[in-house]
C-alpha cells in the first residue's frame, strides 16, 4: 500500500549553492515566496518551467508587483514591468514582470539559493545555543514569507479567520513553520488543488499583520511601467 506523502516530504536542492549572506538571503527567499504564490505568466505557461525558474510573473495586485520589483532591484537584478488592462464590464489590471535575457542565470541562482537556504533556516526548528542575529533572522524570514502570502496569494478573509489560498504545498508547510516562529497557531486546511493557511482573528491575526507589514525601503528605484535600475544600500 502506497502512503500518501506528508506535507514536507520534499525533494531537497538539486545542488546546495554558496550560502548568502544574512541581507542577501531575506531579500531572495521574499522574492522566492512572492513567485511561488502565482503561475506563470499567461505567455509562459506551455513551457511548463518551474516557477522560481519562469523569468516572469503576473500578478493581479499593484502592491505584489511593486514589492518584487523593489526586492530584485535590491539583488541588483533589472526587470521590466508591463500593465494590461482587460475585461469589459469589470476592468482590471495585470502586472507582468519579466527579467532580460542577459540576467535570467544570475535571477534564477539568488532566488533558488534563497529559497532553499531560508526553507533550511525556517523548517530546520531552533538551533541549541543559536546566536540572537540568528533568531532574528529567522523572524525575517517568517515575516517574509507571510507577507509575500497576503500580497500575492488567494485572501481567504471571514470573521473569524485570515487565511491564504496557495497551490505549492512546500510554501504551506513554511507558512505554518512561520506562524509558530511568529507565536501564532496557525491551520492547514487542503482543498480541492490548493492548500488554505489560516489563523484565528483575533491577536493572532493581529500579530501576523503586524509582523509581516512592510519594512521601509532600502534604495529601490521604482516606476510605473518600464526597467527598474537597481541600487543597493545599508540594511536599515
Amino acid at each position: 500500500m502506497t502512503l500518501e506523502p506528508a506535507l514536507l516530504d520534499r525533494p531537497r536542492s538539486p545542488a546546495p549553492s554558496s550560502p548568502l549572506d544574512w541581507l542577501t538571503l531575506g531579500d531572495a527567499f521574499e522574492a522566492a515566496c512572492l513567485l511561488r504564490c502565482t503561475p506563470p505568466p499567461t505567455a509562459a505557461r506551455p513551457s511548463a518551467a518551474r516557477l522560481a525558474h519562469a523569468p516572469g510573473v503576473e500578478f493581479n495586485r499593484e502592491d505584489a508587483a511593486q514589492r518584487t520589483r523593489q526586492l530584485l532591484a535590491r539583488l541588483d537584478i533589472p526587470v521590466t514591468h508591463e500593465v494590461v488592462v482587460g475585461g469589459l464590464r469589470r476592468r482590471y489590471e495585470l502586472h507582468r514582470l519579466w527579467v532580460p535575457q542577459e540576467h535570467r542565470e544570475a535571477y534564477t541562482r539568488v532566488l533558488d539559493a534563497g529559497w532553499w537556504q531560508g526553507r533550511r533556516e525556517l523548517l530546520g526548528g531552533p538551533l541549541p545555543g543559536a546566536s540572537p542575529a540568528r533568531r532574528r533572522l529567522v523572524s525575517r524570514l517568517a515575516a517574509a514569507a507571510w507577507r509575500s502570502a497576503l500580497l500575492a496569494a488567494g485572501r481567504h478573509v471571514r470573521r473569524h479567520i485570515l487565511g491564504v489560498r496557495l497551490t505549492d504545498r512546500e510554501l504551506a508547510a513554511v507558512l505554518i513553520r512561520s506562524a509558530a516562529v511568529l507565536d501564532v497557531p496557525a491551520r492547514l486546511r487542503p482543498g480541492t488543488g490548493c492548500f488554505l493557511v489560516s489563523v484565528a482573528d483575533g491577536p493572532d491575526r493581529a500579530r501576523i499583520l503586524s509582523s509581516a507589514a512592510l519594512e521601509p525601503a532600502r534604495g529601490a528605484v521604482a516606476t510605473r511601467s518600464g526597467v527598474v535600475t537597481p541600487t543597493r544600500s545599508p540594511a536599515c
